[in-house]
């Protein structure tokens, strides 16, 4: 597993990390969230190994960063932020390069390279140096040195940054499918990837962990949870909707968008109120598009903890 205890970097007077304890088991696919300038980044470099910590250690599948780097990097495949590569070298030679660096050999480097080379759909772009790729591109081939050799633990900072939405479901698939096996940290600011692919979240502001949960467990935190929106296809009906919805005891408080003629019911404490919004709609003949439970927004909860 990844274990950290008391993470901490200090850049002169600058405190970029502080105190930073975690551990990631088998399975788990931890997303590390942060606004800018939060630590994020220099968390997955202390793991990796790129940045020497100030105090505290961390360690990969029991191999302590500091003292055994070799060993703690042969268990880690590591997708750095940018996915920095050499821009003079094609792809193919990129991969060979890696994976000579990663001592793979015979048969099996052979499949280690034709895995990720049709995981992430290289193989049209083998020949082309690296300076002329797009910029899905080159995550694409970061993303495919950092699992050529089949690690135990993957860190990844900003995975899908600058991939296009099919891209983007393409590489959450194989991280859901690597998930199985492995032990995944991906360092992130979009909050749909949290739901997409991650079992867990750690969110990070001024270098301190200020929240450890899984995404539900988050989701639950926001004044949303349990929400009700309702959005109507006769706007004409919703200020008469607005009033009688606000009129419900166990509504605390109603947003209106007159844009999309949606209303959202915020309940009290503890107070269920999709039944009785539902026959609610059905009593006034409102006429309804959507009506919808919600779980709680992630946008909401992220800001709160980190402003």
């Amino acid at each position: 597993m990844i274990k950290t205890a008391h993470l901490t970097k200090h850049y002169g007077s600058l405190t970029a990390v502080e105190d930073v304890s975690f551990q990631v088991g088998p399975g788990e696919v931890l997303g590390f969230l942060g606004p800018n300038a939060a630590g994020k980044t220099t968390t997955m470099r202390m793991l990796a190994g790129f940045v020497t910590p100030t105090s505290g250690r961390a360690s990969i599948c029991g191999h302590d960063v500091a003292s055994a780097p070799l060993a703690a990097k042969a268990a880690l495949g590591y997708l750095p932020e940018g996915a920095p590569t050499y821009g003079e070298m094609t792809v193919r030679r990129i991969l060979a390069f890696v994976a000579d660096l990663r001592a793979l050999k015979g048969a099996r480097r052979e499949q280690r390279l034709a895995h990720v080379i049709e995981r992430l759909q290289l193989g049209g772009v083998l020949d082309q140096t690296i300076e002329t790729l797009s910029k899905g591109f080159r995550r694409r081939v970061g993303l495919a040195q950092a699992i050529v050799h089949d690690p135990p633990v993957l860190i990844l900072d900003e995975p899908t940054d600058g991939l296009d939405p099919n891209q983007k479901h393409e590489v959450r698939t194989l991280i859901n499918d690597m998930a199985r096996d492995k032990i995944i940290v991906i360092s992130t600011h979009i909050l749909e990837e949290v739901d997409a692919v991650c079992t867990r979240a750690i969110i990070i502001s001024r270098g301190r962990i200020v929240a450890d949960d899984t995404p539900a467990g988050l989701a639950a935190r926001s004044r949303y949870h349990n929400a009700v929106s309702m959005q109507l296809e006769q706007p004409a009906q919703l200020a008469g909707a607005r009033d009688a919805v606000a009129a419900l005891p166990a509504v605390a408080q109603v947003e209106v968008s007159e844009r999309d003629a949606r209303l959202t019911a915020l309940p009290k404490a503890g107070a269920t109120i999709l039944p009785a919004l539902s026959e609610l709609a059905a009593r006034q003949g409102l006429r309804l598009k959507e009506l919808h439970l919600e779980s709680g927004r992630l946008d909401e909860v992220f800001r709160t903890i980190t402003a």
